[in-house]
């Protein structure tokens, strides 16, 4: 792991840049090849370039810089830069609407825009004296580089240079603020949060409790680079150790996913767990539950040995971490995952905590828990308010956002009298220290005699049934839970009301008396989700 002597991102950079020399740092995923290959050298080049680049534009130390792209290798070349800047980074997800864009350029005050091509279109109604860059323009070879630009409306292409004699960076501290990350939550409108140089490399460093990274290991980043958990997990803790980031040309879809994972046979992988849980359902369940070798207790373990053997195939044969966060995975998926022995790990966070709170190394932690407390890192139960049997998780540690940009009420809201973050989450530590995962307190349903419903611990069950592609629970009538499900492709066409009936009266057999749905409603669309993959749950209650 590289050394650093200041908790900031741009000496993160340039240290491994010095370090790792002529390692690859990142490249890119097109059509069965890779190209465009950044070296840990270049990627110091490139840095400092983008450095001046952004002086000679105008942005000052303390001004803000939106990142509006899809993962690149330039993407963490203009996150980097702006830090060396003394700017603070405004990653925004590329599938946000033009309008949320246009809210968030106003609120952060953006001095200028980063893009490409694909996310140009969204921008256009922002007014043209921003300055934007393109940084798909940007060339990837040592000498000679430039990059396009568009200063008041008129495009120009800039050479890229590197500082002279006479130029200085600004001065950074580590609890200066490094980025302003807007949210796009499951609970209403997206609030920026502010989380500081200090906050984002403690979590990088601490996380190798979580998933220990060396210079051989080969990622493929498949979550958008805008949400923390990529950016902290994904790219400060690979770079810290000198490993190598393949991104993808295109969305990660299967036709586009499947042949790449082949070509690359990455080492390790940051997921949601949307994605295992439709490749278990879709595929490995089916084919493992329908075989005489599993049918038969004897042959049973070799069902599942070759089943563990298939699953690592499907992901090139050479993952040894398998990162599962940003929602809670299905309690049967997670069960097959360890039968077969797949080397997947879980975390638990919040952007408002950089974003790790607690996890583990796989195999090294209770079924269905989210592993230990990250260490360097506090976390309390609070007691149980009126209405709740669990208490709120509350934190506090170096990786505690700054607060919320701009908006001092929320902030203040967001935590205890005495200095612990509120996670909204409901919880309790086991006598080891591992962390259990009741609920969002906000998602609860307080059932027809006050009792407290978890609609996720509904929605786990309902999952499980072939006939369901995802579901969400929701308060009905007199605040009996009514299940909103969307069927999935098979299902679709044949189900009808009895086996809705059926799937309601099992779900309900596992279930306490008043946690029991009184309706199943179908969808024919998928729910809208965040970036991570969880139900936006405030557009259907």
């Amino acid at each position: 792991m590289v050394t650093i002597e200041k908790m900031t991102l741009a000496e993160l950079c340039l240290k491994a840049a010095e370090k790792y020399k002529n390692r690859r740092a990142f490249e890119i995923y097109r059509d069965g090849k890779v190209y465009d290959p950044v070296s840990y050298r270049l990627m110091g080049l490139r840095v400092r370039q983008f450095g001046v680049l952004l002086g000679s534009l105008g942005v000052k130390a303390g001004d803000r810089v939106m990142i509006l792209a899809e993962n690149c290798p330039e993407w963490p070349i203009a996150l980097f830069g702006t830090a060396l800047a003394g700017a603070l980074a405004v990653p925004v997800l590329p599938d946000f609407t033009p309008e949320h864009i246009e809210a968030i350029v106003a609120h952060a005050g953006t001095s200028l825009l980063c893009v490409t091509e694909r996310t140009a279109a969204k921008i256009a109604p922002i007014e043209a004296n921003i300055p934007r860059i393109y940084l798909d323009t940007m060339e990837n070879r040592e000498t000679g580089a430039g990059i396009q630009v568009s200063i008041g409306g008129i495009p120009k292409r800039l050479p890229l240079h590197e500082p002279g004699k006479g130029f200085t960076f600004p001065q950074v501290n580590e609890d200066d603020p490094a980025m302003i990350i807007y949210t796009s939550g499951t609970c209403g409108a997206s609030k920026g949060v502010l989380l500081s140089h200090r906050n984002m490399i403690f979590c990088a460093r601490a996380s190798r409790s979580l998933m220990k990274v060396f210079p051989r290991d080969r990622l493929l980043s498949i979550i958008p680079l805008a949400h923390t958990y990529e950016c902290t997990l994904g790219l400060l803790t690979v770079i810290m150790n000198g490993a190598s980031i393949t991104y993808l040309d295109k969305p990660p879809s299967p036709v586009v996913l499947l042949p790449a994972i082949q070509a690359i046979k990455p080492t390790a992988m940051m997921t949601v767990p949307l994605f295992i849980e439709k490749i278990y359902r879709q595929k490995m369940a089916p084919a493992l539950y329908g075989s005489l070798l599993y049918k038969c207790a004897l042959t049973r373990p070799l069902a599942l040995y070759l089943a563990g053997r298939q699953l690592n195939a499907a992901f090139g044969g050479s993952i040894r971490s398998f990162s599962i966060g940003g929602a809670p995975l299905s309690a049967d998926v997670e069960d097959f995952l360890r039968k077969v022995k797949f080397p997947y790990t879980l975390g638990y966070g919040l952007t408002e905590a950089a974003p790790l709170l607690a996890g583990t190394a796989p195999y090294r932690f209770p079924a269905h828990s989210a592993g230990s407390i990250l260490p360097g890192v506090e976390l309390r139960i609070a007691p149980p308010v009126p209405g709740f049997t669990e208490g709120e998780i509350q934190a506090r540690g170096p990786n505690i956002m700054l607060g919320y940009y701009r908006d001092e009420e929320a902030t203040k809201n967001a935590f205890t009298p005495d200095g612990w973050l509120k996670t909204g989450d409901l919880g309790r530590l086991d006598k080891r220290g591992h962390l259990f995962i009741r609920g969002r307190i906000k998602a609860m349903i307080l059932g027809p005699s006050g009792e407290n419903i978890y609609p996720e611990e509904i929605e786990i069950l309902l999952n499980a049934s072939p006939l369901v592609e995802e579901s969400l629970v929701r308060a009905g009538e007199r605040g009996v839970p009514t299940a909103l499900v969307v069927l999935n492709g098979e299902a679709k066409k044949r189900a009808d009301n009895k086996e809705l009936e059926d799937l309601k009266n099992t779900v309900n057999r596992r279930l306490p008396h008043f946690s029991r749905i009184g309706r199943i409603e179908v969808r024919d669309e998928p729910f809208e989700k965040t970036p991570t993959q969880k139900i936006k749950r405030f557009l259907y209650q």
